[in-house]
């Protein structure tokens, strides 16, 4: 049993030791290292930078930032976001990520030149409720795979997730004027967003218009319910910030501040998520683990170190290391396939990754085996445009037959020229004896498929039904 003396002092060393570890703790997860990593752009007020980091480095805060259901997806221009979020998670920090069930119905003008298609309300619920499913899979997986010091700190604070409809339900129109009597027009049309919708030819609807001051009454509602000072935005977010910084001043004194992401652009200049104008997606029924994991992986060489801070959590030892074994083995690749496996473990989890990586190798590899561990979902992946069709296995079923009913060519007499010249294959050997018979084990893969190739690049994937 402890002594009275002992129990005395322990209680009193408590608050010096919660003291001493959080300045430490807080001091290395600062502000500043992470706008040495890129993550952060700017700060408002842009004279703030000393209140900020005394407030982040001094204890815990709250911090949020906004997500509008537009789609039914997350893409890969609101992962910075999310990873900037989790970085302050990690320094024990509470993060709230809004959905914006009510603001999406409004539309967003930042970053665009037009006016957002209008969504149903139906609509706008399904994919709030996507989008929360979306961004609570990714706290998850980080704290599961990639927080690796859970033994030395404090557990993670669970991100709160909520949707603004929530509380503007509750506001009649009358209401939310009140609010809007606290902004002055010359304040607003200042907006840099806001002047270049309306000098662009279709001009800016009014809903657009008060979309800003929606979200000012978002952040000033989160700083009366959960003490909110931070909000998190895109570059193209800082007017809107302004605005909500400045609702936040007509009733309260505290001090509230933004912090800004960068625009991520490759070094070609194209904007990251961007393939061919489609995002890419962090839903796998959106973008496939497969197809994820290739976009990363097929970034350039002189992408990667900055890729690296970015979108991964490892630490800057590890990043020079891997950045040295790309210049000495550029054909290996190792800080992209380090990248694609990070941000894919993140996004997908330990078995999005090991699809990916299975789907990689039966793309690349032309190997049987490869391909024998794939289900006909995985091949569609690693063949992405390949047309899929059901056969039935039927006894005595030839070479020519398997091409002509999975209509590998338009004529009997194309399939016939075709075959005997080599140019057929199945599951990556070429078949040229049209008469050969199709056999469970060499043309039907134990997982009941077949892949089949003709030329070079033309795949069909067939699904044998029992």
């Amino acid at each position: 049993m402890l002594s009275k003396p002992w129990k005395t002092c322990s209680r009193n060393f408590k608050p010096f030791f919660k003291q001493i570890f959080l300045k430490r703790y807080f001091v290395t997860n600062n502000i500043s290292k992470l706008r040495d990593r890129g993550i952060f752009q700017d700060i408002f007020p842009d004279t703030a930078s000393k209140e900020i980091a005394d407030l982040i480095n001094g204890g815990p805060q709250t911090v949020y930032a906004g997500f509008d259901p537009t789609a039914d997806s997350l893409h890969i221009g609101n992962l910075l976001v999310l990873v900037s979020l989790l970085h302050l998670q990690r320094a024990g920090h509470q993060v709230i990520a809004l959905v914006g069930g009510a603001t999406a119905q409004v539309g967003d003008p930042s970053g665009r030149l037009t006016e957002r298609s209008e969504i149903s309300k139906d609509i706008v619920q399904k994919n709030t409720e996507r989008i929360h499913a979306n961004i609570e899979q990714i706290f998850k997986n980080h704290e599961k795979y990639l927080w690796t010091d859970r033994g030395h700190q404090s557990p993670l604070k669970p991100p709160v997730i909520i949707n603004n409809a929530d509380w503007y339900k509750n506001i009649d129109a009358i209401q939310f004027m009140r609010i809007a009597r606290h902004f002055r027009m010359g304040s607003l049309m200042n907006r840099t967003s806001i002047r270049e919708r309306l000098s662009s030819p279709q001009g800016m609807s009014c809903a657009e218009f008060m979309y800003q001051i929606f979200q000012s009454y978002d952040w000033l509602y989160l700083l009366d319910k959960y003490n909110c000072r931070f909000q998190i935005g895109g570059s193209d977010q800082l007017g809107n910030i302004k605005s909500g910084h400045d609702l936040i001043g007509k009733f309260h004194k505290t001090k509230c501040y933004g912090l800004t992401l960068p625009l991520i652009t490759t070094e070609s200049g194209e904007k990251l998520g961007k393939s061919a104008g489609n995002s890419v997606w962090l839903f796998s029924d959106r973008s496939s683990e497969f197809s994820f994991y290739q976009y990363w992986i097929r970034q350039k060489d002189i992408d990667s170190l900055k890729l690296l801070k970015l979108f991964t959590f490892l630490k800057q030892p590890e990043i020079d290391h891997l950045e040295a074994l790309q210049k000495k083995n550029p054909s290996e690749r190792p800080a992209l396939k380090k990248l694609a496996q990070e941000v894919t473990l993140l996004v997908h989890g330990e078995n999005g990754v090991k699809t990916a990586e299975k789907v990689s190798d039966a793309l690349y590899s032309n190997k049987l085996k490869s391909l024998e561990i794939l289900q006909a979902n995985e091949l569609a992946q690693a063949f992405e445009g390949a047309r899929t069709v059901e056969l039935l296995p039927e006894p005595g079923l030839t070479v020519l037959d398997l091409a002509l009913k999975a209509k590998c060519f338009p004529s009997q007499h194309d399939a016939l020229r075709i075959i005997s010249a080599g140019g057929f294959y199945i599951n990556h050997q070429r078949a040229k004896n049209i008469n050969e018979a199709i056999v469970p084990g060499i043309h039907i893969l134990p997982t009941n498929t077949t892949l089949i190739r003709v030329g070079k690049k033309n795949y069909h994937i067939v699904r044998w039904i029992k």
